[in-house]
């Protein structure tokens, strides 16, 4: 199985900046894609940035040039620095990995961290 340990969020004031980590643990093969995800109440879950193990990243057009995705593999880490935060970002942020294990990629997901953008 995978585990996760999410941390990072919290409140934050607009025009702030906030750094999200994101550690898997557990047994498999290897983990190819590292994503976040997030999630409105109410609303779908959506893409907010996803990163190949070759470490290129892509980013929703909504976070685009404010959110960077990265990731150290030797940690087995993904991080979300966001900066330039606006209310509209707030969201409970989930961590994705996408991991093969005997012969078969899977996805799984983290417990999510709460990020709230408030003055």
């Amino acid at each position: 199985q995978v585990q996760f340990v999410e941390s990072g969020g919290g409140l934050v004031q607009p025009g702030g900046s906030l750094r999200l980590s994101c550690v898997v643990s557990g047994s498999f093969g290897s983990i190819l894609a590292m994503a976040w995800y997030r999630q409105i109440p109410g609303k779908q879950r959506e893409l907010a940035a996803i990163i190949t193990n070759g470490g290129r990243g892509t980013y929703a057009d909504s976070v685009k040039g404010r959110f960077t995705i990265f990731r150290d593999n030797a940690k087995n880490t993904v991080y979300l620095q966001m900066n330039s935060l606006k209310p509209e970002d707030t969201a409970v942020y989930y961590c994705n990995v996408n991991v093969r294990n005997g012969g078969e990629n899977r996805d799984y997901w983290g417990q999510g961290t709460q990020v709230t953008v408030s003055s």
